[in-house]
């Protein structure tokens, strides 16, 4: 089975992380995985006067401040994740790399940094639902 975690470091995340480890089923060996984040893009305004450079920097570290540590404590389990990285809005690029990356599974937790985004748009895991038909594992 081919899984998508989708992980953005919080709390949630870490139950996610948790509850998939302790479950043998989704930590078989015969299942490969792929972590992705996405990271909010800066302002039009603000990349133009950072420059490309910069922003791909910030960009990077950013994504990385997220993936390391769960590839890290994936790794404490046998678990071998491929890194993914997006930039742009968080459910619809989980969404467009489940269907694009041909997975069988996403799993998510139910709740992230996008409180704010929450009330005026919806979470992330709606948009996620509402842009594919990959089954979603949501852990709360």
């Amino acid at each position: 089975m081919k899984i998508l975690l989708a992980v953005d470091g919080s709390p949630y995340t870490k139950k996610m992380l948790a509850y998939m480890t302790t479950h043998e089923e989704l930590t078989a060996g015969t299942h490969a995985y792929s972590a992705i984040t996405v990271q909010s893009a800066l302002p039009p305004r603000a990349r133009a006067a950072l420059g490309k450079e910069t922003v791909d920097a910030y960009y990077a570290e950013e994504s990385a401040k997220v993936l390391d540590p769960v590839c890290e404590f994936l790794a404490r389990h046998n678990v071998q994740p491929a890194r993914i990285a997006k930039v742009g809005p968080a459910g619809e690029a989980i969404a467009k790399e489940a269907v694009e990356g041909k997975y069988d599974l996403i799993i998510m937790g139910t709740h992230g940094h996008g409180a704010l985004g929450k009330l005026v748009m919806g979470s992330v895991s709606t948009q996620v639902l509402a842009n594919c038909d990959v089954p979603v594992m949501l852990i709360r």
